[in-house]
């Protein structure tokens, strides 16, 4: 790293990078960075290598003036829940920003909205929506991330799309500056969107429609229930792998190539569900990288469907 912020904490008994200053006070800077910290206990793989620098914000001032500060030439990567994602085994370069409780608030707005920060997770975003007689957040139940995964990959499930209930979200860009993006500005796609390059997601108001706590409970059951009953979900898994191919369903050509249960060393092809791929206990992101890419030629092999990554893959193999 060329340049570190000069005002962070840094902690864990690692070196430190010349000109980081020990005091949590200094230039008003009160997060914490961390030189070398794994990532393998905060990714749902439980595999991969270490950040090179893990900053953990205080609050959203504390991020804006961490990323103003630090050289643009350092990478920037936002982690969530890991729920969607496998670190290779060679770690993360740059900085890795996790945020945490600050960042995890979901509170009413007006007009059948809700504020919520980019660290709540889709069960409190839902749970608040069923409490407030708001419907159509349902789905968020079924997804493993938090709000600034949802946004930036038009997460969705059981019917329902972030695109349908994004109103705008706020977004802290490289340079530490704060843009709020409506959802026009963002567009989406299947698992895509157009989001600034190395800007991460702060918050986000979402808006859905009249309900009763009773019915969105009732939906929110029947969607948990579903899930449970198809997928690993007491696993070390990533969710889905593949995204659904044009007229076709991922689940379907990876069973249909023959690779339900197919294994790579550690790593595992589902016999659940066939679009998940699981740690069975101490596989490398490689292995379980290359099921993945395994799984796909057979897949194009068989059917000359050429399956995408859903999952994110990031760092140095």
């Amino acid at each position: 790293m060329k340049t570190t912020p000069p005002a962070v904490r840094v902690e864990q008994g690692q070196d430190t990078a010349p000109g980081i200053s020990t005091s949590p006070d200094a230039n008003g800077v009160k997060g914490k960075l961390t030189h070398g910290a794994p990532l393998a206990p905060l990714v749902w793989f439980k595999s991969g290598g270490a950040a090179e620098w893990l900053f953990e914000p205080a609050d959203l001032a504390d991020l804006r003036d961490f990323l103003r500060n630090l050289d643009p030439a350092v990478p920037v990567m936002a982690l969530g829940l890991g729920s969607n994602l496998i670190v290779r085994d060679g770690g993360v370069d740059g900085v890795v920003v996790r945020l945490g409780k600050t960042f995890a608030k979901v509170t009413q707005g007006g007009d059948l909205t809700l504020d919520c920060g980019a660290g709540a997770s889709g069960i409190l975003v839902s749970s608040t929506a069923r409490d407030a007689g708001i419907a159509g957040l349902e789905f968020l139940r079924s997804i493993p991330g938090t709000v600034g995964g949802f946004v930036r990959m038009n997460g969705g499930a059981y019917g329902g799309e972030v695109k349908d209930i994004l109103v705008d979200c706020d977004v802290v860009l490289r340079d530490g500056s704060l843009r709020t993006l409506p959802v026009a500005d963002l567009h989406y796609t299947y698992r895509h969107s157009d989001l600034p390059e190395g800007a991460i997601v702060a918050a986000a108001r979402f808006r859905g429609r009249p309900g009763t706590p009773d019915a969105i409970q009732a939906e929110m059951d029947r969607i948990a229930e579903s899930r449970e009953a198809s997928q690993p979900l007491r696993s070390k898994t990533g969710g889905s792998t593949f995204k659904n191919p044009d007229g076709h369903k991922a689940w379907q050509l990876v069973d249909a190539a023959g690779c339900r249960g197919l294994t790579m060393g550690g790593a595992q092809v589902s016999e659940k569900h066939t679009n998940f791929l699981l740690n069975l206990g101490h596989a490398t992101s490689a292995e379980i990288e290359g099921l993945g890419e395994e799984v796909r030629r057979r897949v194009k092999e068989k059917s000359g469907v050429e399956l995408e990554w859903e999952i994110q893959r990031v760092g140095k193999k």
